[in-house]
Parts: C-alpha cells; structure tokens; sequence
C-alpha cells in the first residue's frame, strides 16, 4: 500500500456516509481507508460496512489520539493521512498535501485560516499556541492543532509512545518532528462546517489547558534550556531587585535574595542537565 488514510471516528454516523464515499472517489492507485470506531454507539458500522474499508473498534472510547495511533499501526501504507470524520476535511485536498509531501518533506499540515477555526475563542487560543510552540522550536508553526495532515509513516512511527490519547496529538507530533530535525511543511485548507447533526467531542476548558501542558511538555522534552533559561533569568532579576530594595532601606543582603539567586542557579543547572541528556538520547534521532 503507498497511502494509509486514517480517520478516528466516534458517532460519526452522518459525517462518514459523506466522507467515505469522497474518498473514493478522490483516491486512485494503491491505497486503504482505516476508520477506527472510537467505542461509539450509533449506527457508524453500519455505514462503513457499505465501502472497502479496513475498520477498527475500541470496545469503549479512548480517545482522538489513541484511535489515530491504532490506526498508524494498522496501516501499511509509506504515507499516512490522517483527518476528521465530520465532513470538514475535504478529501480533494489529500493529493495536494501529498505532492507537497513529496517535494522533500516528511509532514504536511493542511493550515486552516481564521475562517476555518470554531469560533473566536479558539481562534485566539490556537493563536496563542502556534506563537508560543513557534518559539519552543525556534520554527514558525502556522497550525499547531490541525487534524488533517500527511505524514511518512515510519517517521510517524518514532513518536507513537509520546502521542497522548486524548486530542492534543497534533501538537505533541509537530513539534516532536521539529525538534527532531525533520521538515514539515504547510498548505493552506479550507474547512467546511460540520455535516448537520454532528458535534465538536473537544472541551474547551479542559482540551485548552491540556494543549498548553503538551506544548510545555513537548517542549521541556526537546529543548529544555528555553523553558528553564527565562524561569531563572526572571528569579534572578527578582534576586537583583530585592538585594538592591533591602540595601537602599536596610542596608544589608538578607535570605531571601540569596534564596532567589540560589534558586535561580539551580533552575538553571537543571535546564542545563537536561539539554545534555537530550542531546545524547536524541543525537542519532528517537529510537525507533
């Protein structure tokens, strides 16, 4: 097989009677479509077992993630796409993210605009991420978050034990493939509403905090001197401002500036430790 399309559905009923059959019609030479039913319980078997597709089933939902990393180890095509089953990923779009893939990158994302993004909240959130993770890596993400994307398998692959099971792999995948040396690229999408009758299965409020702590995760994962550096660089100019406070009124260095500066040094000699352990682990890339 040359091309996996993995699709993790949870009552996706009606978004998979209009998805598959795009598919099909889209899709040519060697390839197999992988739905994996997230312990759904609507009708969704039912429809898939109308099409040629290979079909996975959890007994009960695990999550976005762990239906995209099933999917990944059942597939056994060079190129995996990943995308929703809701009918906002257009399958016409597949064959560009794959001709760009094959210009020389290993991952593609498909960029959606402001327009695409589920109202403004997220809008802004998602702002907030691609900017924050763009300076983890030291590289301009323009979609951090975005589902539908081409990937070389066996590079996918290396990073299957960090994905997490929830919504946020995505994230944990874009910036594992920057910081481990590999090039991903970008084409802009446009995303069509929800086929009627579905629903968004993502928590803001939870979702949105555990996207934060994936992104510093990731982040202290591969580059661990950005995230401790400012955090000891901001106590020891508190250290700098309270000595110079208690020296002006009292005259004197007390405990606590030498707590702030001795904490500052030990925060960063951690940051320092573990950018050398990351070098060794990952200077022949993440074992397979």
């Amino acid at each position: 097989m040359y091309l996996s399309v993995v699709i993790p559905a949870k009552n996706e009923e009606k978004g998979l009677r209009k998805t598959i059959p795009e598919l099909l019609r889209v899709l040519s030479g060697e390839f197999e479509i992988i739905v994996v039913n997230d312990g759904g319980d609507d009708d969704s078997l039912k429809v898939l077992a109308e099409y040629p597709v290979t079909v996975i089933e959890h007994k009960y939902s695990k999550g976005n993630g762990a239906a995209i990393k099933s999917g990944l180890r059942a597939a056994s095509g060079e190129i995996v796409v990943c995308m929703d089953a809701d009918g906002q990923h257009q399958p016409k779009e597949i064959p560009i993210l794959v001709a760009k893939l094959e210009e020389g990158y290993d991952m593609v994302v498909g960029a959606r605009n402001r327009k695409g993004q589920a109202g403004v909240h997220r809008s802004l959130a998602n702002g907030l991420y691609n900017r924050f993770a763009s300076w983890v890596v030291g590289h301009k993400i323009e979609d951090l978050t975005s589902g539908f994307r081409a990937v070389k398998r066996e590079m996918f692959l290396e990073f299957i034990s960090l994905l997490p099971n929830k919504f946020s792999y995505p994230t944990t995948v874009t910036m594992s493939f920057f910081r481990a040396g590999y090039s991903v690229g970008y084409v802009p999408i446009e995303v069509l509403d929800r086929v009627k009758g579905t629903k968004s299965h993502i928590n803001i409020t939870q979702d949105g905090v555990r996207f934060l702590l994936i992104v510093f995760k990731i982040g202290t994962l591969f580059s661990p001197l950005k995230i401790f550096t400012p955090v000891s660089l901001a106590l020891f100019l508190m250290g700098c401002g309270y000595y110079g406070f208690t020296f002006i009124t009292a005259g004197r260095f007390t405990n606590m500036s030498a707590l702030l500066f001795t904490t500052s040094l030990m925060i960063f000699l951690l940051g320092l430790i573990s950018e050398q352990i990351t070098a060794l682990l990952y200077r022949d890339g993440p074992e397979k």
